[in-house]
């Protein structure tokens, strides 16, 4: 077991003053205002917060899908201003076409990219069975559950090897404990990879047990309320949830959440 959390990286993201307005009939929408993050190569992020609070609309930009109304955000040494290529994304819904196999909606990505599929073969072979999906590699999205889909839509956004993953609430539609399964396998597969990712989630113990630190967020406009680094040792079984340092940080986001009336007793 790791004993100490990760230490931090140079940032890989940086995200400096960005804000988002979307036109609407009833007048202009802000849903970000001013948001300042950096995250550290290697380094594992949840954002956390209301419905509403920019929570995907942060990810998007950050992904170069959608332009910040002002601001900057940044990768490495560029700026981002279209779509990124070295990333890889989950959404909520897992986006699988029905008409191709578990190992072909995979392989999905490498043909986009023009990759040797014969090369990447084997890789998508040993993600489907690192997240317990050996042999299903022939089957249909229909004749999957809901989290083998999901398993498929992360090996595919893993399978060209990207330093960065965003997923956005990617357990959301799932089961409590396919949801805590899911949790356990993205942890495994982050401490093996260490790759940085972003993770948006609605789910304060989600983002408790996965993250190093945890982006508190405001109700709409979003904003940064606390930045929470998340000190307990790796890797995280469920029963750290019974400990007392698993409780105060809990209670830390809860009283945000309660101090702004997102929560009311």
């Amino acid at each position: 077991m790791t004993n100490q959390p990760t230490r931090r990286r140079p940032p890989l993201i940086e995200v400096a003053g960005v804000s988002k307005v979307y036109p609407s009939s009833g007048g202009p929408v802000q849903a970000l205002d001013t948001v300042s993050l950096d995250i550290g190569d290697g380094e594992f992020v949840s954002v956390v917060g209301p419905s509403g609070c920019g929570k995907s609309t942060l990810l998007l930009i950050v992904a170069g899908l959608l332009p910040a109304s002002s601001g900057e955000v940044r990768i490495g040494d560029r700026a981002v201003s279209r779509p990124q290529t070295e990333i890889g994304i989950v959404f909520q819904n897992p986006v699988l076409l029905d008409w191709r196999t578990v190992l072909g909606n995979v392989l999905l990505q490498v043909e986009a990219r023009d990759l040797d599929l014969a090369a990447f073969r084997p890789k998508a072979q040993a993600l489907l069975t690192s997240v317990g999906l050996e042999g299903f590699e022939d089957k249909y999205p229909f004749e999957l559950s809901g989290g083998m889909r999901q398993r498929t839509a992360i090996c595919r956004a893993l399978i060209h090897d990207p330093p960065l993953l965003l997923m956005d609430e990617p357990f959301g539609a799932l089961d409590a404990l396919t949801r805590e399964q899911m949790r356990l396998d993205i942890e495994r597969i982050w401490m093996q990879s260490r790759k940085t990712v972003l993770f948006v989630t609605h789910s304060i113990s989600e983002a408790i047990l996965l993250s190093d630190r945890v982006v508190v967020m405001s109700p709409r406009p979003g904003t940064t309320e606390r930045i929470i680094p998340i000190d307990l040792a790796r890797p995280r079984a469920l029963a750290i949830k019974d400990s007392a340092r698993f409780a105060e940080f809990s209670r830390t986001i809860t009283d945000i959440f309660l101090d702004r009336g997102v929560l009311r007793y």
